[in-house]
């Protein structure tokens, strides 16, 4: 994979946009450094659900703001935000399986950043991602006039010896 990323950069004012949208660009040891700082001093189960409530609503407002940009609708925004997340350096996300009508999906993510950035951890580290994967659902959800909202968690991490991650999301 080879991305083509719109990347602009405002030369008066030093700000990188994609999309329109405002980005950062960090080393990764910059960032997992961080994550796992915070992790430690707040505990993992708190600091695991703050990321999931801003995660959700971060890959909410994306989902919203990409579907007007590129005249997307339903799972193809969905689709579309996993190609992206894939192309930023988080690891390859795809779809196993997706069912916009009932809110169901099924997210594989091989190339983990943080299990590159942390080879010799043993359980699951990819938490960070299960908000985003919920509010994207939530979107489709009522892109698409339907009634549910989503739950979504990380059931299997290449740190405890798979082959590669997944995530599940499911109805409430």
């Amino acid at each position: 994979m080879k991305p083509q990323l719109p990347i602009d950069v405002d030369e008066s004012t030093g700000v990188w946009t994609t999309d329109s949208l405002p980005m950062l660009y960090v080393p990764r040891h910059f960032f997992v450094n961080n994550h796992a700082a915070i992790e430690a001093a707040l505990g993992r189960e708190r600091y695991a659900q703050q990321l999931y409530d801003a995660g959700y609503k971060s890959a909410y407002y994306w989902c919203d703001k990409e579907a007007a940009m590129h005249g997307l609708s339903g799972i193809a925004v969905y689709e579309h935000y996993l190609k992206r997340l894939s192309q930023r350096g988080w690891g390859l996300f795809a779809f196993e399986s997706a069912d916009a009508a009932t809110g169901h999906a099924r997210i594989t993510l091989h190339h983990s950043t943080f299990v590159l950035a942390q080879p010799e951890a043993t359980d699951k580290l990819c938490y960070m991602f299960a908000g985003w994967f919920s509010g994207a659902m939530d979107w489709v959800a009522k892109n698409t006039d339907r009634s549910y909202t989503t739950v979504s968690r990380e059931t299997q991490c290449a740190a405890e010896g798979h082959a590669y991650c997944v995530f599940t999301v499911e109805p409430k």
